[in-house]
């Protein structure tokens, strides 16, 4: 269940809920309003009404809104590694890989919450616990992409990272560039395009131990 979904489940106004279940309620209802406002408009008068609380309640849980964002950063950065690793993880067929893991960044910014915008497309970045959260999120997930190329190709760990970072960059800059066309090319024709594009770049590296993929 993503934090929307759980925020609506939990919409009814003066319901006592657990404490799990207001925090992922309050979530849900912050990602809502900072998806749609950005983080230095949104207050947190707003995201307790979005939540059908009070402020005295948001606080409870979130002492402020840097906070309550950091909280959200942190369980999107997480399902962003993930996703990477279980596309990474889902075959050993290499073309098949770089399919996976660029539908993975597709899936990821065409999720209907928009939480990618609060990874990607921050207007807090300035701030250095977001850049840190996303500049991590990065990095692993370049690291998870390198150790697959390494592995494969025998290539050091520097230049398999150098590789990795830019098939990760290329997958998360063209998939939010194909939802911001309004997706006018279909998501599959989209992520084969993607992937015939880095496929061949990456097939141009020869397997470990072989002189031919």
């Amino acid at each position: 269940m993503t934090a929307i979904e759980q925020t609506e489940a939990a919409r009814p106004r003066g319901t006592r809920l657990p404490r799990r279940a207001r925090r992922n309620q309050l979530l849900g209802a912050a990602q809502e309003v900072f998806v749609a406002q950005g983080y230095h408009s949104a207050a947190m008068d707003d995201i307790a009404e979005r939540a059908g609380v009070s402020k005295p309640v948001l606080y409870q849980h979130f002492p402020g809104k840097l906070d309550l964002y950091l909280a959200l950063l942190d369980q999107h950065c997480e399902s962003l590694l993930v996703a990477v690793r279980t596309a990474l993880a889902s075959t050993s067929d290499n073309s098949l890989r770089v399919r996976a893991t660029m539908d993975a960044y597709f899936a990821y910014v065409e999720d209907e919450g928009g939480a990618f915008r609060l990874v990607f497309e921050s207007d807090l970045t300035n701030e250095p616990a977001v850049r840190e959260r996303v500049d991590k999120v990065t990095f692993e997930c370049a690291e998870a992409i390198c150790e697959v190329i390494a592995e494969d190709t025998g290539l050091s760990k520097a230049e398999s990272m150098l590789l990795a970072s830019g098939l990760g960059g290329l997958a998360q800059v063209v998939a939010r560039s194909w939802l911001h066309s309004d997706r006018s090319v279909p998501r599959e024709q989209a992520v084969q395009l993607l992937t015939s594009l880095a496929w061949r770049g990456i097939a141009g590296f020869p397997l470990h131990g072989t002189e031919h993929h």
